[in-house]
Order: structure tokens, then C-alpha cells, then sequence
């Protein structure tokens, strides 16, 4: 009888933090700096220098444990991580092992199977490494310390999870979370997001763990999905095999989708932590804490449920606006301006979420202002163009943020409301299409669909279909009392 599985997993998530300077000096986290040009004495481990905390890691930091439902370490301190690398300028990384700032939280996500909380071991505070940038073609490597004392977090799940759809849902979660704090863009491609999965599998209904192992090298939802199923796999066929799997870190090829050994797991021995000698402990008042709480934002489930009773939106179409925090800030502002939240709502997920399709976009790329959106808004309203040369406007402003008022003057597409012309323009079409008229007076309602179209093409979408429809009726009410 073949055994069943199950997967036990849970994540490391290292989220960037959106501070200007770095954790311990007041060189630029500016992304994408010429190599080595956003560095100091203290960020490339210069001997003497001494770092010196950014007060503003510590608000993030407490910021996202508090939205995690953590627990906050008030006396925290930084340890210091002992490992050689190339891209590690001090030979130690300064983290928090013995006591991190938050611990004990949880997130709840969704998914087909319905809610479940995900626990939150802890989340601390430490400084990234450097990135070491390989020259295949001289066979040799460079070092860009410009990303070295970048501030991160790393978010320590339980080891909660069972399937990929949970881990997505997770990261998701925390994603939105962190975004609408503002302590992250969390850009996946840009590395300010990166997650290690720690995987293990055993068999149903066995209560103790199996041996794990952590994939690394994790830059997107859909890479993390596939490794999730390749490892699982992996570690599957070694056990069927009556083989042992091996506790150590894994390198995931996304383009071959398999994984190769990297080194075998250290433990926190390993790495010789001992409290870091130049860094006092920190020491976070009640105050301080009740500041940041007070500074919270409405985070995405807030703001559903106030959508749908101030602005009587759908829980469909409030879950889709609060997905991203800049389309939800877009459409309040929009919302704002125009008194007509389902018109501005409406704008956003058809022809926005349409374009934003089309390009390839991430909602936090829209460039254009909610003014330009709300004076679009009301010249449809005002009868001032149509909703065809709308769509036309909208793309425009979608892609070069145009004042759609004055485009609209300077391409002449204010609506046609001069009914001797609609109405000679009508009479040309309904002349021009006997087949058409004939089958609209034998009661084939569809026939008068395709002469509204003919009609507003030769208008170029500028005539109100309204007023071409009851025209077009009455000229063929005309026509049926002759026939």
C-alpha cells in the first residue's frame, strides 16, 4: 500500500526596509546606485568605525509586529551573526538572535479551503550583505557593498503551512501588510522581498517532524510554488527509496526547475552569535509603542468593509480596489473629487485593471493623478464626450497622465449635440443600408444595434447613443408608415 505524505513548511521572509539611510550609517538604500558609491567606513567594515542605530528601523520594525499581532520585546539588543563570505565586510552580520524585537504574532490568509492563522515565531531586526556580481566571460567576481547595512527584517513563520497555495496566500498577506504601512514596496524582482522555504515532509497523521531542508534563491510567487512542489517531491522519492534526506540549503534553479545542494545546514552554533559589543540594547517604552499603534494605517480588511457601507460597492469590487494600497488611495481621492465613487471605482477595475493587463503593470506603477481621472469623470457626466471617446481619453491619461480636459478640446472630440447633423448623418446610414433597415421593419431587433454602430463610426464615437437611437427610431417609424 503506497504511503501518504504530508508537507510541513515554513518560511524566512527578509523584507527591505523603506528608510532613506542605512541601519547603522547615512550612506543612501537607494536601489540601482553605481557599484560601491552608496558606501562608508562603517558599511564596508572598516576597522574603528562604529554604527549607530536608525531610530526609524526600530518604528518599522515595531509597525509590522504590531500588525502581525506580536508580542514586543520592550528590551531588545543586536548579536552578531560570525560567518566568512566575500560580500560580508565585517566577517559578522549585526542581527538579533537572543533577544528580537517582536515574537509570538500571527496573520490570518485565505484560500479555497477557507481561514487559518499562520504563526509568527518572531520578527528582528539585522543588516544585509553585499552582492557579489559574476563576470563569466574573465571568470571572476566583483563586490557592490552599495546594498551592505541595508536595513531588513526577517519575519520567522511557524512552521504552519501545508501546501504552496498557503505560502503564496502568506506572502501575499504580508506583502499587502508591510505596502500599506509603507515600510517596504516589497518589489520581489528588485530583492526588497525575498522568502527561504524550510520543507519537510512525513507521513499522514504523524505528529513529529520530518528532516528539512531551505531553498534559496526565491525572486518570485510563481519560482516559490515550483520549488515548493519540486523539493516536496524530491524528498517524497529519497523516502520511498528507503533513503535518508539530508537537513541542508538548497539552491533553486528556477530555469531547470530542480535544486542542487548548496552546503549543509549550519546551526545558530555554527555561526558563534555573542552580543554585539558596540551597540547598546533598546529599550522601547509604552509610549513608544502606543505613538506607533497610533500611527497605524487602515489596512485592506478595514477598508472593504467601509467601502461597501459608505460607498456601497460590492465585497467583489472592494476586494479588487484594496489589493493594492495606490489603486485604493487612487479611488478615494477620485471618489473625493467627483462625488461619484461606483463611476470612479468603475474606471479603475474595467479599463484600468484592462491596461494594467495589458502593459504588464503592477498597480503601484499607475502614474496618473486622480484629478485628471475626476475631470474625466465629469465631462462623461456633463454630456461633454461620450463614453467611447472616454475609453479613448482614459488611455491617454493612463499612459501620459493628459489634462483629458484640454486633450479633448485640442483633438475636437467634445460630443456631437447638433441634431440636424446627428440627423442628416443618420438618414445617410439608414440610405445606405436597405438589408439592415428592411430586417429591422421584419422585427429583427439586432439589425438596429448594427445601424447605431454604423452611425456612431461615422460620427467617430462623438454622437450620444441615446440621442442617435431615438433619431434612428424615428426616421424608421417614417420609413415603416411609407413601406
Amino acid at each position: 500500500m503506497k504511503r501518504e505524505y504530508e508537507t510541513v513548511i515554513g518560511l524566512e521572509v527578509h523584507v527591505e526596509l523603506a528608510t532613506k539611510t542605512k541601519i547603522f550609517c547615512s550612506c543612501s538604500t537607494q536601489f540601482g546606485g553605481a557599484p560601491n558609491t552608496h558606501t562608508c567606513p562603517v558599511c564596508t567594515g572598516m576597522p574603528g568605525s562604529l554604527p549607530v542605530l536608525n531610530k526609524q528601523v526600530v518604528e518599522y520594525a515595531l509597525a509590522v509586529g504590531l500588525a502581525a499581532n506580536c508580542q514586543i520585546n520592550q528590551y531588545c539588543k543586536f548579536d552578531r551573526k560570525n560567518y566568512f563570505y566575500p560580500d560580508n565586510p565585517q566577517n559578522y552580520q549585526i542581527s538579533q538572535l537572543y533577544l528580537p524585537i517582536c515574537h509570538d504574532g500571527w496573520v490570518e490568509i485565505e484560500t479555497g479551503e477557507g481561514k487559518k492563522k499562520i504563526g509568527i515565531h518572531e520578527i528582528h531586526m539585522e543588516e544585509d550583505a553585499g552582492k557579489l556580481v559574476h563576470d563569466e566571460w574573465e571568470e571572476c567576481s566583483f563586490v557592490d557593498y552599495n546594498r551592505s547595512g541595508v536595513p531588513l527584517i526577517e519575519i520567522v513563520s511557524e512552521p504552519d503551512m501545508r501546501n504552496a497555495q498557503e505560502v503564496i496566500a502568506y506572502l501575499e498577506k504580508l506583502r499587502l501588510m508591510i505596502q500599506y504601512l509603507g515600510a517596504s514596496d516589497c518589489k520581489l524582482q528588485e530583492g526588497s522581498m525575498r522568502a527561504d522555504v524550510n520543507l519537510s515532509v512525513r507521513e499522514k497523521g504523524s505528529s513529529s517532524f520530518g528532516t528539512r531542508t531551505e531553498m534559496k534563491n526565491l525572486n518570485s510567487f510563481k519560482a516559490i510554488a515550483r520549488a515548493i512542489e519540486g523539493e516536496r517531491q524530491r524528498q517524497i522519492d529519497l523516502l520511498e527509496e528507503g533513503k535518508q534526506v539530508i537537513q541542508e540549503t538548497r539552491r533553486w534553479d528556477d530555469n531547470k526547475e530542480t535544486s542542487k545542494a548548496m552546503r549543509s545546514k549550519e546551526d545558530a552554533k555554527d555561526y558563534r552569535y555573542f552580543p554585539d559589543p558596540d551597540l547598546p540594547p533598546v529599550s522601547i517604552s509604552d509610549q513608544w509603542i502606543e505613538n506607533v499603534k497610533a500611527r497605524q494605517p487602515e489596512m485592506k480588511e478595514e477598508k472593504m468593509e467601509r467601502y461597501q457601507r459608505e460607498y456601497q460597492l460590492s465585497s467583489y469590487d472592494a476586494d479588487l480596489l484594496t489589493n493594492s494600497k495606490h489603486m485604493a488611495d487612487l479611488f478615494e481621492e477620485t471618489a473625493a473629487l467627483t462625488k461619484k465613487p461606483k463611476e470612479a471605482a468603475n474606471w479603475l477595475m474595467v479599463e484600468g485593471m484592462r491596461l494594467l493587463k495589458e502593459y504588464s503593470m503592477e498597480p503601484e506603477k499607475i502614474t496618473f493623478s486622480a484629478e485628471n481621472l475626476a475631470k474625466l469623470i465629469i465631462l462623461v457626466d456633463n454630456g461633454t464626450v461620450t463614453r467611447t471617446v472616454a475609453k479613448e481619453v482614459f488611455e491617454k491619461i493612463f499612459s501620459e497622465n493628459i489634462d483629458p480636459q484640454v486633450y479633448v478640446e485640442e483633438k475636437g472630440l467634445t460630443s456631437v449635440n447638433d441634431e440636424e447633423a446627428l440627423f442628416g448623418e443618420i438618414q445617410k446610414v439608414v440610405n445606405e443600408n436597405p438589408q439592415s433597415v428592411k430586417d429591422y421593419l421584419g422585427g429583427k431587433e439586432k439589425a438596429m444595434g448594427f445601424l447605431v454602430g454604423q452611425t456612431m463610426r461615422a460620427m467617430k464615437g462623438k454622437a450620444d447613443p441615446a440621442a442617435v437611437n431615438r433619431i434612428l427610431k424615428e426616421i424608421l417609424s417614417g420609413v415603416k408608415e411609407i413601406v
